[in-house]
């Protein structure tokens, strides 16, 4: 992706999904816990890192969520592209209340009507013990997609960020509904661009893993 002609009124994002934590392997629902990476995601960090250096691609700036995951993946890319991370808790993870440390097997076998809510999309349905509907979730990430994108006119931007945060990126940029079913992909470590021109939002490209030497788990479930 070529960022030296970026028209002066429109903002790109490369947004970036944390390395792989132990969570991750065990399909269990972090959320606002912080979970760090384990080594795999620590890998997946540094060659995420080694591809956007490789690409020669220049950054105005690094914003991430601050939760652990996300600020050491943020972390060995700002090194290499000597840039200093700005943190904004309103790129953390959905809260999912009640569901959070729960695998999906056993969020599904101990509450199962909220879990057929949950993977029924319901956009207005919010988890009990203070989890987000997923209508509050994207409101919350539009604004701060928005404030990024108002701020770096004419310049290209790392996000890194959750796999729900990118769920609700890509539906901006592509105009999908909230209750549709995911039909695309977000590997841990990958490369999503995305723009912004005045009010319109554009997709670019999705999911680019190759510098991850494949095996990048995609974002659970895939509903």
């Amino acid at each position: 992706m070529e960022n030296s002609s970026i028209p002066p009124e429109t903002c790109r994002l490369c947004l970036v999904r944390h390395g792989e934590t132990a969570w991750n392997t065990e399909r269990r629902l972090q959320g606002h816990l912080d979970i760090p990476l384990n080594e795999t995601g620590l890998a997946q960090a540094a060659a995420t890192a080694q591809r956007l250096q490789a690409l020669g691609h220049g950054f105005a700036a690094l914003y991430c969520s601050d939760l652990m995951r996300t600020r050491q993946t943020a972390a060995a890319i700002a090194r290499q592209q000597t840039l200093e991370v700005v943190h904004d808790e309103r790129l953390r993870e959905r809260h999912y209340g009640l569901f959070q440390g729960l695998t999906y097997d056993e969020a599904e076998h101990r509450h199962p009507e909220l879990y057929r809510r949950f993977k029924a999309r319901e956009p207005d349905f919010g988890f009990p013990g203070h989890g987000e509907s997923l209508i509050g979730f994207a409101s919350r990430v539009h604004a701060a997609l928005e404030d990024i994108t108002g701020r770096h006119a004419g310049q290209a931007v790392l996000v890194v960020t959750h796999g729900g945060v990118l769920d609700i990126a890509h539906r901006l940029a592509s105009s999908a509904p909230l209750e549709a079913a995911r039909n695309f992909p977000i590997p841990n470590a990958a490369l999503n661009w995305i723009e912004r021109t005045g009010e319109r939002w554009r997709l670019l490209a999705w999911a680019d893993e190759g510098h991850l030497g494949g095996g990048a788990l995609d974002e659970l479930p895939n509903i």
